[in-house]
């Protein structure tokens, strides 16, 4: 196998996963493997290497215990960023910094591991290389548990936040029945505009447990008069209800549900409004007018970073897309990013392949309505047949003390 030339840069964008550091380490493992002379880490993305913030990866990945480890770890190793960089028109200079820092560390190939965010910023930085000449070349690596990245059949990191969201919302639903008394408990779920993760909780219906009541997508609008008569019929039929619902749930006027509680000021780089507080809305409003218990929960973070209840599925498929990525770049692809081709659902089989980044850069997937039920409030047997076959198997972490061994960044060279 001929070796690779030159020097490797991977970097980490956008919301953590539970299995993102897996393709980290899919990166760096086969870049080693081939040969690349070093491979560098930029320390909270591509806003870190503006500021020359990089690390040489072997002095702190040494080991194949610290890569086991790795994958087993959960947020962002190198650390994150929500960084857009401008149009190349409004500011070449920007670019020439960037690509300024590259030269000097004599890199030859960049991965980027992250979604649509971030491969908006492998299309802008493939696109600058082509009209400087640049022959560095420049991959994306999928990953984001929201599922919304156009063109894969799914994302890295998806799988592992569908498998806690299923759990959880069963463990939920359970302990919602220890009383003899009414409650409503609404689940608040990630996924922004998209559904994906929201639909999760219906994988908790089976034959041990009869699933959440409810479950209301973004991909329809929310009426919530219509939610409230639902609630109240339900109500008179039982003594527990569990709803989940998207934190980006829109009104049909286009405004988010959670846009009626305050706080809603945060904007990131983006134009990303910090979505939280429907789940609390919709529950303080039914103890208002149906006058009964309620509780709000939000998964919040816990969908991102439960390394504990991995797939072992997602962790495989993320440390394999990271592969992928880095044998495309030495077979001389940029441009582009690695996708998840399904062959198969039973037994269930997924390739990779590569896709024009241009073709999945701020594209955002949806649902499809035809995996949402007519009225809107529940998702069809399509959706949870697609997203069973990613939840399966586990990987144990490795446990010191009772506990869950991580692998952190620390910078040994100046103890």
């Amino acid at each position: 196998m001929r070796e690779m030339k030159g020097n490797v840069i991977v970097g980490q964008s956008g919301g953590p996963t539970a299995v993102i550091n897996s393709s980290l380490a899919g990166v760096y493992k086969t870049a080693k493997d081939r040969g690349a002379k070093k491979v560098y880490g930029m320390l909270h993305g591509i806003q870190g290497l503006l500021q020359e913030r990089y690390v040489d990866l072997a002095d702190h990945i040494t080991s194949d215990l610290d890569i086991e480890l790795l994958k087993r770890t959960p947020s962002s190793y190198l650390g994150s960023c929500r960084f857009k960089l401008p149009e190349i028109s409004e500011n070449r200079e920007i670019y020439d910094k960037i690509f300024a820092i590259l030269d000097k560390l004599e890199i030859e190939y960049f991965f980027y591991i992250g979604g649509n965010d971030s491969m908006d910023t492998i299309k802008k930085l493939s696109d600058y290389s082509i009209l400087n000449g640049s022959k560095i070349r420049f991959m994306g690596v999928p990953k984001t548990i929201d599922n919304d990245l156009a063109a894969t059949d799914h994302t890295p990191g998806y799988g592992s936040a569908a498998k806690y969201i299923g759990s959880i919302t069963k463990e939920v639903i359970r302990d919602g029945l220890v009383y003899d008394q009414q409650n409503v408990t609404i689940l608040e779920i990630m996924g922004r505009n998209a559904g994906w993760l929201t639909g999760a909780a219906a994988l908790a219906k089976c034959e041990d447990c009869e699933g959440p009541d409810m479950i209301f997508l973004p991909e329809i609008p929310f009426d919530i008069d219509r939610f409230m008569k639902k609630i109240a019929d339900i109500h008179k039929k039982k003594s527990s209800v569990v709803v989940a619902v998207s934190e980006g749930v829109k009104l049909a006027d286009g405004r988010y549900v959670c846009e009626l509680t305050d706080g809603i000021e945060f904007v990131d780089a983006f134009g990303h409004k910090q979505l939280t507080g429907t789940a609390r809305f919709l529950a303080e409003k039914i103890n208002r007018e149906v006058g009964c218990k309620t509780r709000a929960i939000e998964f919040n973070s816990l969908q991102r970073c439960a390394s504990h209840i991995v797939s072992r599925v997602d962790i495989t498929e993320a440390f394999q897309v990271g592969g992928a990525a880095v044998k495309a770049a030495f077979e001389g692809e940029t441009g582009k990013m690695i996708i998840l081709k399904r062959i198969s659902d039973d037994p269930y089989i997924c390739v990779t392949d590569i896709y024009d980044v241009h073709k999945v850069a701020n594209i955002e997937k949806k649902v499809p309505r035809e995996w949402i039920n007519e009225e809107g409030d529940y998702v069809m047997p399509e959706f949870v047949n697609y997203i069973r076959p990613l939840i399966q198997a586990e990987l144990t972490p490795i446990m010191t003390d009772g506990l869950p061994r991580h692998l952190y960044y620390t910078d040994k060279l100046k103890k």
